[in-house]
């Protein structure tokens, strides 16, 4: 594919590798904060292509994942309201609530649609003025600044029948609670690249002074994702710990300023519940008191929900880097793509669903992985 090919190039990869082989000395712990990243890692085998004293954690970057079941079980709730249409992306559809899904609701005669973005949802609020239009927003920073935006112009059209479900989670509190976490065993860390797309990674300097941690900003592709272990390898034998940029060509210090500026506008920092992981500080956004007319818990007095996870589901520890999925029992038993007990294994970011999708049922030796060529 034309511009993706050059991030795919099987030659330039063994070249990566010989040098990242070539670098590593000790053994490091490096964890991906991107589920994006982790498909592309296991897809590519480059778990497995690498020298075997780096171990990559799979940290908690998938949105859908983290999302908490209190949350689900909240949009499942309004979306049963017969005067609803309750829109969505489509990933969240098959995520278990505690006992059904939006799939469920929507067979039982919900009126749930999915979506492309939330301006979409803005046209079905003006085209059905009669109904109820509620958008579920959940997502890492990447995807704010188009819900900040609908509700921005939900109230400039004076649209009293659209509201947003908002779920929206920050990586940098996030990386925090990792560091901080007593049975921590990362070492630095591959920044999601289209986070730092919208936020540019001026928040990044001062968790690596912190916590004296190596942040290199990473992109997706193959040869991306081997940038990115190299540098953050050659930081750690060096001793050092700084924040560099590999995905310069979609990322620069400041990040897109205008969208930051709807952001700050639109919403408000507030503790978020991350799923599997439990409540971090300062972790997620909110609408703000001038956006409080579209906030959907209010408006449906959900915010008193109870909810109960599978005893057998071992996501929060995936999510949390502490194990990898096939070590988790139910892997591919109880827990399947079709019949998911946590969101890890449903989302198209999880990563049970990239070690289901990809084969990893068992440890696999390096000497049978190759990188795909995609």
């Amino acid at each position: 594919m034309k511009y993706l090919d050059e991030f795919r190039d099987p030659d330039l990869a063994e070249k990566l590798l010989d040098d990242i082989h070539r670098l590593t000395k000790g053994h490091w712990a490096i964890m991906e904060v991107c589920g994006g990243q982790t498909h592309s890692i296991i897809r590519n085998g480059i778990d497995q292509l690498i020298p075997s004293n780096i171990e990559l954690i799979h940290g908690p970057g998938c949105p859908v994942c983290v999302t908490p079941l209190e949350m689900i079980d909240r949009a499942l709730a309004v979306a049963a309201r017969p005067n609803v249409i309750f829109c969505s992306f489509g990933d969240m559809l098959r995520v278990p609530g505690s006992e059904k899904d939006l799939f469920r609701i929507k067979s039982e005669g919900g009126d749930i649609r999915i979506v492309y973005s939330p301006l979409d949802a803005i046209k079905i609020a003006r085209e059905n003025p009669d109904r109820e239009v509620v958008f579920f927003g959940i997502g890492f920073e990447t995807t704010a600044p188009a819900n900040a935006m609908a509700v921005f112009q939900a109230k400039q059209q004076g649209l009293t029948n659209f509201s947003m479900l908002v779920s929206h989670v920050l990586v940098p509190p996030a990386i925090s609670a990792i560091l901080e976490s007593p049975v921590n065993r990362v070492q630095g860390f591959l920044a999601a690249g289209h986070v730092c797309s919208v936020m540019g990674f001026w928040q990044y300097g001062p968790l690596v002074e912190r916590y004296h941690v190596p942040i290199v900003i990473t992109g997706f592709e193959p040869l991306d994702v081997l940038e990115g272990i190299r540098m953050t390898i050659k930081q750690l034998e060096e001793g050092r710990a700084e924040v560099e940029n590999a995905y310069a060509r979609s990322v620069n210090y400041e990040g897109n300023t205008p969208a930051q500026k709807m952001l700050a506008d639109v919403f408000e920092v507030t503790d978020r519940s991350w799923r599997g992981i439990g409540e971090i500080p300062g972790s997620g956004w909110k609408l703000s008191a001038k956006y409080s007319d579209f906030d959907a818990e209010l408006k449906y007095a959900v915010t008193d929900i109870k909810t109960h996870e599978s005893p057998l589901c071992r996501s929060g520890e995936v999510l949390q880097g502490l194990i990898k999925p096939n070590q988790c029992e139910a892997f591919g038993k109880e827990c399947t793509p079709r019949k998911p007990l946590g969101a890890t294994m449903v989302s198209s970011e999880g990563a049970c669903a990239a070690y289901f999708q990809y084969g990893r049922f068992a440890e696999l030796t390096q000497d049978v992985i190759h990188l795909e060529q995609v």
